[in-house]
């Protein structure tokens, strides 16, 4: 499944003779070592000689090392320097603070700060409230982690977090027009997360939490949603569980089955599995399985962990004992929140008829795609070089928008429900096929829509 990806993009700038055919030696040497041209930029140029950027995408930092090494095989040739442009991307971090309002002289100052700030502040003092009217609180959203519990990449603390939750409150910003900021705390504690973000919410109009490990992320989500009066987003759990129903609705109409006649495998009880079952065991499925590391989560044995104990009780009705891999022989969907290259092609082969595969470990899947595609009728990864890429994007950006232009102080089943109904309709009847049951990141429309039928539900529920 090593296909070359942007995220391992790289320029090699490159010395060769100046001959007529030095560009396509060098498009052919990339080529040959497995690398995938993107440009190619003569930047110097004599009668003896040539400098090009050479830009490709590679699989890993080890095939960009090959690619290298192809290049200066080449006779007369020389690798001046390599840049990985995705670190080049992060230069600087991802964000800034623009103004919205001109200072452009001493009138402004007047009123942007003192003496005409303080009559705001005293206005805000007598009725709290006008916060959320008269400063940023209004469209400010905190991304909130305590690093551990990052992508595929474990608990690598909050230094690490920072460049994830920078392009998590960039995403904000280009999807939703969300302004939201970083908030990566350097402890693990729950009791001390719970009192930083209370103590840091009058900033904010609402707190998206991200990747903070099972279980002290469903208890930290808890607390907060109990004592804060803004909506608080675990957006590992519910984002991810909104944009899978979504795409599980339309893989459904696909292979012409129902969410209440198909039996579900889910590999992963964090919080995404967690998180999944619960909405799809909202939208009548009947028959799921969960599984952790060691199989099947049924009543046969003790759960000391809440999440565990709570799987248990509201999933798999016949009470199966087994390994992941006897839980798929004849399950219709297998849906894959844990970890890469867990199962096979072959352990696909033993599903139902018309199966679906949903492999949504990051950056590597539960199952090569292409394997599973042999077998299954549909696949989708979290993956943006697959088709059917079941992305977080397509849900919270437009979420928060909803929320916030509603003015909500709580999130309930029915807009985690209502997001989804409106991701899957994005793509039409006429659109959907096997290779597309979720829309692009990049539709225009799926934010709007996904705003308005949040504020619809959060103003349904305050009636």
């Amino acid at each position: 499944m090593a296909n070359p990806s942007p995220g391992y993009s790289l320029t090699l700038r490159v010395e060769t003779p100046a001959t007529f055919t030095a560009t396509s030696e060098l498009a052919a040497a990339v080529g040959a070592a497995g690398g995938s041209i993107t440009a190619l930029d003569v930047t110097e140029s004599t009668h003896l000689s040539m400098v090009v950027d050479v830009s490709c995408n590679t699989t890993d930092a080890a095939h960009g090392e090959r690619v290298r090494t192809a290049l200066d095989a080449l006779e007369d040739v020389t690798v001046r320097k390599v840049s990985d442009r995705t670190f080049l991307m992060h230069l600087g971090g991802k964000l800034e603070v623009t103004p919205k309002v001109p200072l452009r002289n001493r009138d402004d100052l007047s009123r942007a700060y003192t003496p005409g700030v303080a009559r705001v502040c005293q206005a805000i003092a007598e009725n709290p409230a006008d916060a959320r009217r008269l400063t940023i609180k209004r469209n400010t959203i905190a991304v909130v982690t305590d690093g551990s519990a990052v992508l595929g990449l474990g608990n690598i603390g909050p230094e690490a977090a920072l460049p994830v939750m920078e392009g998590k409150a960039a995403l904000f910003k280009q999807f939703a027009d969300v302004d939201a900021w970083p908030v990566c705390l350097a402890t693990q504690d729950t009791d001390a997360i719970v009192d930083i973000v209370k103590a840091i919410a009058p900033v904010y109009g609402g707190v998206n939490l991200e990747d903070i490990a099972a279980p002290r992320c469903f208890e930290i989500e808890a607390r907060l949603r109990e004592e804060l009066d803004i909506p608080v987003f675990h957006d590992d759990q519910h984002g991810t569980a909104i944009v899978t129903l979504a795409a599980l609705e339309n893989a459904l109409k696909v292979v012409g089955k129902t969410m209440d006649q198909v039996r579900i495998v889910v590999s992963g009880v964090g919080a995404a599995g967690n998180a999944i079952v619960q909405l799809l065991l909202a939208r009548g499925a009947t028959n799921i399985i969960a599984c952790g590391r060691n199989g099947a989560i049924s009543r046969a044995d003790a759960h000391t962990e809440g999440h565990r104990a709570w799987l248990a009780e509201n999933t798999n009705p016949d009470n199966f004992s087994g390994t992941l891999h006897e839980a798929l022989v004849g399950s219709d969907v297998f849906i894959g929140v844990s970890a890469p290259g867990i199962i096979t092609g072959e352990h696909v082969a033993t599903m139902a008829d018309d199966a679906i595969v949903f492999a949504m470990a990051n950056p590597d899947p539960e199952v090569d795609p292409i394997e599973a595609g042999r077998h299954a009728a549909v696949v989708a990864t979290g993956r943006s070089d697959f088709p059917n890429q079941i992305n977080n994007v397509l849900a919270f950006p437009g979420f928060f928008r909803g929320l916030l232009d509603a003015g909500a102080v709580d999130i309930i089943p029915e807009m985690l429900v209502a997001a989804a109904e409106a991701i899957a309709a994005r793509v039409s009847p006429e659109e959907l096929n096997p290779g597309y049951i979720i829309p692009s990141v990049f539709d225009p429309h799926v934010a709007a829509d996904v705003a308005e039928a949040v504020a619809a539900a959060a103003r349904t529920s305050t009636k």
